[in-house]
């Protein structure tokens, strides 16, 4: 797997005069059973969040309100993509680098994880995660 098989998601978007109502659905927009929901919030401009990657966890990453950007790296390619509609999400696949940054004052980020949450599942060490992609 490599950047190109992360993709955003258009999620179904269902507007009148009352609002906008915008859903996920695993197995439809999703290709993964969520096991895990969480979500980031209070988070500074200058934050930096993720700079991990995961051996087996797939994601879906949604911003239910501002915007900021999500670096995606495999090691021989990186992909920056801004998220900015919560009618649209991220889905990231195992074995990718992800570094959130840029985040619009008052942005909060949905997360949608196919496991519940493992230490043993995450690479930390950037060097260590090169290493697994390229085993020599």
């Amino acid at each position: 797997m490599d950047v190109d098989t992360c993709a955003v998601v258009a999620l179904p978007k269902f507007t009148d005069a009352r609002g906008s109502l915008s859903f996920v659905e695993a197995g439809v927009h999703v290709p993964f059973a969520i096991e895990r929901v969480y979500y980031l919030y209070d988070l500074s401009k200058d934050a930096g969040r993720g700079a991990h990657a995961h051996k087996d966890l797939h994601q879906l990453m949604i911003p239910l309100a501002g915007s900021f950007d999500i670096v995606l790296d495999d090691g021989a390619q990186k992909r920056r993509i801004h998220l900015a509609s919560p009618s649209e999400g991220l889905y990231i696949c195992p074995m990718i680098w992800r570094d959130l940054e840029n985040f619009e004052p008052n942005s909060v980020c949905l997360v949608l994880a196919s496991r519940k949450y493992d230490e043993a599942d995450y690479f930390r060490d950037y060097d260590a995660f090169l290493k697994a992609r390229n085993p020599a």
